[in-house]
């Protein structure tokens, strides 16, 4: 194994206190939230089983995600009536201009704060 993957490979749990893996070599039968999500499931408590470990060579490092046991899995919640309209409410009020109240169809960007339009008629204003 190269350098790389050797610094990532730790079965035993030795190193890392957990089993690592590199990174699209971890063995059949775990998955991650994403994995498990995709097929319906969660990891529902159980602890972590292993980790993926990748090399962050730009910020040095290593880049992480753990990996839960497909068969400990359980099916994911169904979402109730309250519950989807608690999330319309809240995307609502991610998609509301605060400065001109109108719903612009977009989840409005935190690094402005406002819409599109009142950016634009607020560079006027200062040009």
């Amino acid at each position: 194994m190269p350098g790389v993957y050797a610094d990532c490979y730790d079965p035993t749990g030795l190193r890392y206190g957990i089993p690592a893996y590199p990174y699209r070599l971890a063995p059949k039968g775990l998955a991650t939230r994403r994995q498990l999500r995709a097929r319906g499931l969660r990891p529902g408590g159980q602890p972590i089983a292993a980790q993926l470990m990748r090399v962050n060579r730009r910020a040095g490092g290593h880049q992480v995600a753990y990996l839960y046991r497909i068969d400990l899995a359980k099916p994911v919640r169904p979402m109730t009536s309250r519950k989807w309209g608690a999330l319309a409410l809240a995307m609502l009020a991610r998609r509301t201009c605060p400065r001109c109240q109108l719903d612009v169809g977009y989840c409005i960007p935190r690094s402005h704060g406002i819409c599109g339009m009142c950016i634009a008629v607020e560079e006027q204003r200062t040009a």
